[in-house]
């Protein structure tokens, strides 16, 4: 039986999954993070993955002690078939089914998938992403009900009792900067400022008063709108 306080935080290095690394290290006694190549446009979030994790440990000792292993794996064959506007130099458009063409067809299910095989031969219980349909892109794997549906299929085929866990569900982009906040401080808030990267087109040259980005792609759009809401309305914290 895997323990249940052990935890595989899928973790981009962008805004959401950084949150979400919070959430699990607040939560849970041991925690271990996993990140996915798959030849994004925005492969800049690889590299801050490792400054984030580290940042992270020199904030926070008491999660340093918490946070395990970095994993990462290699998909870029699965990227190569993507076509979208996240694998290759494209402009960021709607597609013919009304989908942004960022959209990467599987993706979340593929990450899953692999992070639960991971999982297994690690012994960590649940699985933590940053899915969202309250303020996100419109991606169907994003759903709750799309991951309640792989959760059940990942269990059957691994004879397991994965959890996956999305702290970030039903969350405004506002309300994802006043988790981070009432985690872990402003401590937390200028780290997910300063080493975060969320930006679709990998575009870090730029500081805005919400991070850095182009400004431009749909990210940066929800992100800068979240930022300036919650700043707009005092910063609160999520609970108060």
């Amino acid at each position: 039986m895997l323990p249940p306080d052990h935890a595989l935080v899928l973790f981009s290095g962008g805004q959401d999954s950084t949150a979400c690394l919070a959430w699990a290290l607040d939560r849970y006694a041991h925690v271990e993070t996993v990140g996915f190549d798959y030849g994004q446009r925005h492969a800049v979030e690889m590299a801050q993955r490792t400054t984030v994790l580290a940042r992270m440990r020199t904030a926070f000792p008491a999660w340093s002690a918490r946070l395990g292993q970095d994993h990462r794996l290699d998909l870029s064959a699965f990227g190569a078939i993507g076509d979208t506007a996240l694998t290759s130099a494209r402009a960021f458009e709607m597609d013919a089914r009304g989908l942004p063409n960022t959209f990467v067809p599987g993706r979340n299910l593929v990450f899953l998938t692999w992070a639960a095989a991971l999982a297994d031969r690690r012994a960590l219980k649940r699985l933590v992403g940053g899915m969202c349909e309250t303020d996100f892109s419109g991606y169907p794997d994003c759903r709750r009900d799309t991951l309640d549906a792989l959760q059940a299929a990942l269990n059957l085929g691994m004879d397991q009792a994965f959890v996956i866990d999305t702290p970030l569900m039903r969350l405004t982009k506002a309300q994802t900067w006043a988790l981070a906040y009432e985690l872990g401080g402003q401590a937390l808030v200028d780290i997910t400022l300063e080493d975060t990267h969320t930006c679709y087109a990998g575009e870090r040259g730029v500081r805005h008063d919400w991070g850095h980005g182009c400004g431009a792609c749909p990210a940066c759009d929800l992100r800068a709108r979240g930022w300036r809401e919650w700043d707009a309305a005092g910063r609160p914290v999520l609970s108060a």
